[in-house]
């Protein structure tokens, strides 16, 4: 065991995270090497450190940085607040635009008071309170009277809530796993595992293992996989997974969700991790779970 691999695995040992066995060969090595035990003492003292510190956050702080992300994503196009009108101001205004027969505004007011006063079933929609409209800005040009011609796109946010097995509460957190926001990701996907018996949910948490970007995405949806370990499907994209993900943990939880079924045909697979691991602990457990399987740690 070299001291890289050493100051790599401390962490781990300090929260009693290793395997018996490398517990042993890191205790060995850390009685022999001056300068690892140092970096150990290091890392305790500044865990312990950190452990003590408290922030005192603002309260404010939640909403600065959603009015930030918000500038950001509307590309920094000012924010236009509408004032909230009461239903009979609406339902005014909307007879003053439309100047319809009789017939129609019947028809428009008949909507209007049955989508303000009426529930939704099963998901309950509402704008939000502020009645925000963000604004987009495409196009400015102005003319030679002065006068200027803007283009922009408007969208108005609503807020929806209902159960996660609700269909259009599923299809809202289906549509926001491929959202680029990863911590929206993150979120969907954990509220996702509870239902990854629905094909379409399986195969969405299959595509975030295999293609997300965020590792922090990937483990939430090994999350909802593991009751289907034992699933071909599964465990096909799996193998691929083990094989090519950059991040050890993901690929520890991979390991534990392959072994949990035994399958022969996954020992070809876990001897070839096993020659070109460079994390120790994946490599370990690699190799305990082809001992257990009997089977070689190389291949011949």
């Amino acid at each position: 065991m070299t001291c890289d691999s050493v100051a790599g695995l401390i962490p781990l040992y300090s929260y009693g995270e290793l395997m018996p066995e490398e517990e042993d060969r890191l205790e060995e090595h850390l009685h022999a090497c001056a300068a690892c035990t140092r970096e150990m003492e290091r890392q305790r003292a500044l865990a312990a450190a950190l452990d003590r510190r408290q922030a005192e956050l603002p309260p404010t702080l939640l909403a600065s940085c959603r009015a930030d992300l918000l500038a950001a994503i509307q590309g920094g196009a000012p924010r236009f607040i509408k004032p909230a009108k009461g239903p009979w101001a609406l339902f005014l205004e909307a007879l003053a635009a439309y100047r319809a027969p009789v017939g129609a505004v019947a028809l428009v007011a008949l909507g209007f008071f049955a989508a303000r006063f009426t529930g939704a079933g099963m998901v309950a929609s509402s704008l939000s309170p502020a009645g925000e409209v963000f604004s987009t800005v495409r196009s400015v040009e102005p003319d030679s009277s002065g006068r200027v011609q803007i283009a922009f796109d408007e969208t108005r946010r609503r807020v929806v809530s209902g159960a996660t097995g609700d269909r259009d509460i599923q299809r809202l957190l289906l549509a926001a796993a491929r959202e680029d926001n990863p911590a929206v990701r993150v979120e969907s996907v954990g509220l996702l595992t509870s239902h990854a018996g629905s094909g379409e949910v399986r195969d969405a948490l299959l595509n975030a293992v295999a293609r997300d970007s965020n590792a922090g995405v990937r483990l939430k949806a090994l999350d909802g996989l593991k009751p289907l370990a034992g699933d071909p499907q599964v465990r096909k994209t799996l193998a691929q997974v083990l094989l090519a993900d950059d991040n050890p943990a993901v690929r520890m939880q991979v390991v534990d969700l392959l072994v949990s079924h035994r399958d022969d045909s996954m020992v070809g697979v876990l001897q070839n991790l096993v020659q070109k691991e460079d994390n120790d602990y994946v490599r370990l457990k690699c190799e305990k779970a082809l001992k257990d399987m009997n089977a070689s740690i190389g291949t011949f």
